[in-house]
């Protein structure tokens, strides 16, 4: 996917020319089958065979055979309607192909496809589906050459540019985003999945508004496209609308229950809104539908940490990791969880593996040395916060716990320093309160003293800081007394 911007759109504008300068071969039915099992629409199809007519037999078997893949009514009135050149038979094992795609058992659908594109190399549509199938399994390079080939093979089609038009978003080369789509829609002016793309593109180059025109063009084209709702709900989260978001997750849900990719998205902006209960629904509904969809389990237990269930946030976690020990994120919700259950060890442990994914993050370091130094590991507690305060100045709970880890090793004057700096960014009286008691080590009195006096002045309501503050003037006038 290294074609530049200016590259890819002269390829695509090249392609195009040869497109309109010639009319698309009739489709066979293994057309119709692979571009169905490649996700092109029902209603989609049925158009593409009233343009470029068909060369099969019109037979009830094969008939059956294309309404298990995925045919319409529609479609298959069409195929009435329209007179038939030859005499091929729908081949079974596309629809042996299309039942694993619809079953996600893709790597299936991977090797049935070979073996057909083994024997029948040059069909556009074998090559178009396996694409599909490598674009569902994650396998973004797989996918751009399959689609890639799918273009060549067959120019006129507009769902070839499309297509890649979409793994170019991914990529984020909005501009050969933009091209393919483009492209595409000088072949069909009215192809929604075109303008679906071209939106994707222009998200990916930073035009959120231009990409929701976009995906409205397609909706009025195609209203019934759960796909579309999903990217309009990405693009108006990102640009900061988080209830239309939602309301655009919902559609695609209501279009396509089994959606969850949408389930989860809208998980997520329930999350943020601090809708715990709406978030757990979304994303159980989701791991329901996707039970080896990770991400989804790694927001649930995220949902259970925010909420204060950390006995069901480490369930989930632990089951996360148990699945797929690779997985790199979560390690520091499940600290959190443990660090509430008082395990400190195990938070310790999860910590070290949330820092080597991130090392430069100060929260991590500093929960890190808070859990050492209540594990009475002081002298590795204050390498974790010498750290976590380097990398963040400014944070006044890095800067506390280091005082705590000082005054732990009896490095007095240290911690002096560091709850002055604490003070300094947050003026408590809980900071005002410790470092009296740091000053109080010292046997400066008279300054512990005028700590106390204000942290009293700043929270009236504490008993506690009157009671130090009257302690110590009776230690101060029995001091004084002995000498």
């Amino acid at each position: 996917m290294g074609k530049s911007g200016v590259f890819a759109f002269i390829l695509c504008f090249g392609a195009a020319a040869a497109a309109q300068g010639q009319t698309p071969g009739a489709a066979n039915c293994t057309d119709l089958m692979a571009w169905m099992t490649g996700g092109i629409s029902g209603p989609r199809v049925a158009q593409l065979v009233a343009q470029r007519g068909i060369v099969f037999k019109n037979a009830q078997a094969n008939r059956t055979l294309l309404l298990a893949t995925g045919a319409t009514p529609q479609l298959l009135q069409i195929l009435r309607d329209t007179p038939a050149r030859g005499a091929e038979n729908c081949p079974k094992a596309l629809a042996d192909v299309s039942r694993d795609v619809k079953n996600q058992q893709y790597a299936d659908a991977g090797r049935r496809l070979r073996r057909l594109i083994a024997v029948n190399g040059t069909s556009a549509a074998l090559h178009f589906a396996l694409g599909y199938v490598y674009q569902q399994q994650e396998d973004w390079a797989g996918a751009f050459d399959e689609y890639d080939l799918a273009r060549q093979l067959d120019p006129g089609l507009p769902e070839g540019h499309s297509r890649l038009a979409y793994l170019y978003s991914r990529a984020g080369d909005g501009g050969s985003a933009i091209a393919e789509a483009r492209t595409a829609l000088s072949l069909d002016p009215q192809n929604a999945e075109a303008y679906r793309f071209l939106g994707l593109g222009l998200f990916a180059s930073n035009e959120p508004q231009a990409a929701l025109h976009a995906f409205q063009e397609a909706l009025a084209r195609d209203p019934g496209s759960a796909d579309t709702y999903y990217d309009m709900g990405i693009a108006l989260r990102s640009g900061g609308q988080p209830d239309a978001a939602a309301a655009s997750y919902r559609k695609a849900i209501t279009l396509r229950p089994r959606f969850w990719q949408a389930h989860n998205n809208l998980g997520l902006i329930l999350h943020e809104q601090k809708d715990f209960a709406g978030a757990l629904a979304e994303y159980k509904e989701a791991l329901r539908l996707a039970p080896n969809a990770t991400e989804v389990r790694n927001n649930l237990g995220n949902v259970y940490c925010d909420k204060g269930d950390y006995d069901a946030a480490v369930a989930e976690f632990r089951e996360l990791f148990r699945s797929n020990p690779d997985w790199q994120t979560g390690h520091s919700c499940l600290a959190k969880a443990l660090m509430a259950k008082r395990d400190y060890a195990g938070a310790i442990a999860e910590l070290r593996l949330a820092l080597r994914q991130d090392p430069n993050n100060s929260a991590e370091h500093r929960v890190l040395g808070q859990a050492l130094l209540l594990t009475h590991q002081a002298r590795e507690a204050l390498r974790e916060l010498r750290l976590a305060v380097a990398l963040q100045p400014d944070s006044s709970l890095a800067h506390h716990y280091l005082a705590t880890a000082l005054f732990d090793i009896r490095d007095f004057a240290g911690a002096e320093a560091e709850f002055r700096v604490t003070i300094g960014l947050q003026p408590t009286a809980e900071n005002h309160y410790y470092l009296a008691g740091c000053l109080m080590s010292m046997g400066r009195y008279n300054q512990a003293l005028a700590e106390l006096e204000i942290a009293a002045q700043l929270e009236p309501s504490r008993e506690l800081y009157r009671a130090r503050k009257d302690e110590l003037m009776k230690v101060m006038r029995a001091t004084a007394e002995s000498q």
